[in-house]
């Protein structure tokens, strides 16, 4: 609550998760912003070209956001940026994040470095908004407002050579959770449980559990600090105590590709998936686990990071887990336990606002139908678990809901999304709700939509295509089916390159049924173990055209993430495209 008005100065009180002081000039926005894909790691500037915060500096400047969104792996972007001196002096949310608050957590248990991380309450929060550019000073949870005198000055706050405070008293711990603090099963397992613990502590977690597999999207190289605490853990003697499976890396070991990168950059790579190899892990190297046979089954409680895959575990598989930070994720893996909370609890997965799709009929939609409702859905359940009625008799496929799924989670911070008649816990909208008999109802229309295609399609009219991006998430064997039937018979444009990313496994699976060889023949390229998000050039012409898409979650990382234009539409008009068709930045009918 605030303690003082809005007068000189102004003071409010909080909950501090991580502790610490620190001064300096804040910067405030209403919306979410995710770190990795919005924030660049090497210079510490807002990328995310759809945020209001877009081209500016974060170092020495005191954070508002409501929270993040997206992508798991901010935990690492934080990471870098402590470890380079680029960060923000502090990190103050409207409600509690665990991705970006489990990075400072990492910094401050293996590096010593931290900032303040804390919250305000709604109304005061929406208070602090109004003072951005003002000068304040953090202290354990107080935020005031200043006059700075000669200018502002940073405090990173170092902690000594003790270890900073584990605190448990209000987690139920087990005999074997002790065993792990007290170093039986090793150093590297006891520095895991350390992790844990701090951030159950902000999850508001009263206990650990058992989990039957976790998997791991810290794997992808984002500079030295992720090489420095795989590597850590892994001399320490770290070892999985559950099977465990890999997120995308960024390099493609499978096929021996160099994607462009320089040798520093190759070696960083291959030597932090080598890290977590050596730990145990499965070189999976997917960002689309549930492709896997090992998928976990309806109600089984997981450990797993990546955002498009949280959402599809918890919203197509019926799985449980929530939306686990990069570093976290291995933590689990070398203990075995995860905090209880979240989406792992039954009530904490009903859907707490209500989304009516547009009517449209099957007859009359494309697959870009399906991304563009998840980006359109995500936005307005930023925080929210949603139940999106009225597209039931589309009957959507696999693909369809990966495709929503990770548009949705490019967006929105919720761990999953209820489909009622499609997804299994939402066999009926009572089902999804829990039978909550009122709550906010959200209508939308094509106009929504078109909307989303506007912002999603960057590209200037008329700009030429370089490049088809495919595969983000990584494509499946029935999209390489559906990629196969629509190219045969068709010619390449000799200047435009054809991209697929896909897992190892899908990969090989498509090499035994010869539709390598077909779209080969064509022109498609197929790159294994790396994605579009770790892609850079050359592999990525550095021109002026612009590059087309099948995926929201790309179409909305790219232009930040590559600096190229975009255009995005279902495959068939990205292979329209790959064949020189000029039309691409027209909308489809179905959105007229």
């Amino acid at each position: 609550m605030a303690i003082q008005q809005l007068d000189e100065p102004s003071t409010f009180k909080g909950t501090s998760y991580v502790g610490g002081e620190a001064s300096g000039v804040l910067m405030t926005s209403d919306l979410e912003l995710s770190f990795w894909g919005g924030v660049s790691s090497q210079t510490g500037h807002v990328i995310d070209k759809h945020h209001p915060l877009s081209g500016q500096e974060l170092k020495g400047r005191v954070l508002a956001i409501p929270g993040g969104r997206g992508s798991c792996t901010g935990s690492t972007v934080i990471l870098e940026l402590l470890l380079k001196d680029i960060a923000p002096a502090a990190l103050v949310f409207e409600r509690r994040d665990e991705i970006l608050t489990l990075g400072v957590i990492v910094s401050e248990e293996l590096f010593g470095i931290a900032i303040p991380v804390m919250t305000l309450d709604p109304s005061d929060f929406r208070q602090l908004l109004k003072l951005n550019g003002r000068s304040v000073h953090i202290s354990n949870g107080q935020i005031s407002t200043y006059h700075p005198g000669n200018g502002t000055s940073k405090i990173i706050h170092e902690v000594d050579s003790s270890e900073p405070k584990c605190s448990t008293p209000d987690l139920n711990l087990t005999e074997l959770d002790y065993a792990f603090l007290e170093n039986a099963h090793g150093d590297a397992a006891r520095a895991a449980m350390r992790i844990v613990l701090r951030l159950a502590r902000v999850m508001g977690a009263t206990e650990l559990m058992d989990v039957t597999q976790v998997h791991v999207d810290g794997c992808g190289y984002t500079g030295k600090g992720a090489l420095a605490f795989a590597e850590n853990l892994r001399d320490r003697g770290g070892k999985v105590r559950v099977p465990t499976t890999l997120n995308s890396i960024s390099v493609d070991k499978n096929l021996q590709r160099v994607q462009g990168a320089n040798e520093e950059f190759t070696d960083g790579a291959t030597r932090l998936a080598d890290a977590y190899t050596d730990m145990g892990a499965r070189p999976t190297f997917t960002c689309a686990p549930y492709q896997l046979d090992t998928a976990p089954g309806l109600g089984e409680q997981i450990a797993w990071a990546e955002s498009n895959a949280v959402v599809y575990a918890n919203s197509v598989l019926g799985a449980r887990t929530m939306k686990y930070p990069d570093f976290l994720d291995i933590c689990i893996g070398l203990t075995g336990r995860a905090p209880k909370a979240g989406p792992h609890v039954e009530i904490n997965r009903r859907a707490t606002v209500i989304v009516e799709a547009p009517r449209v009929s099957i007859e009359n939609i494309d697959d870009s139908f399906y991304p563009l409702l998840g980006y359109h859905v995500g936005s307005i359940a930023v925080s929210q678990i949603p139940a999106v009625t009225g597209v039931e008799h589309l009957a959507p496929t696999q693909d369809d809901l990966k495709a929503f799924g990770a548009a949705f989670a490019t967006v929105s911070g919720a761990p999953m999304f209820h489909i009622v008649g499609v997804t299994p816990e939402a066999s009926t909208l009572e089902a999804a709700t829990g039978g909550a008999l009122t709550m906010r109802s959200v209508e939308t229309k094509i106009t929504d939509l078109i909307k989303c295609w506007n912002e999603l399609n960057t590209a200037a009219k008329g700009q030429p295509v370089d490049l088809v991006s495919l595969g983000n998430p990584h494509f499946s064997l029935s999209e390489i089916q559906q990629l196969a039937q629509l190219c045969k018979g068709r010619t390449k444009d000799p200047d435009v390159h054809v991209m697929v990313t896909c897992g190892r496994t899908t990969y090989a699976s498509a090499c035994r049924s010869k539709l390598t060889d077909e779209l080969e023949e064509f022109g498609v390229q197929f790159i294994t173990d790396t994605c579009w998000c770790m892609i850079t050039e050359p592999t990525i012409p550095h021109t002026t055209n612009a590059t087309i898409t099948n995926s929201g979650k790309y179409a909305h990382y790219g232009p930040g993430l590559t600096g190229k234009s975009f255009y995005f539409g279902d495959l068939a008009r990205c292979v329209d495209a790959a064949c020189g068709s000029n039309y691409v930045e027209s909308r489809p009918r179905w959105l007229e």
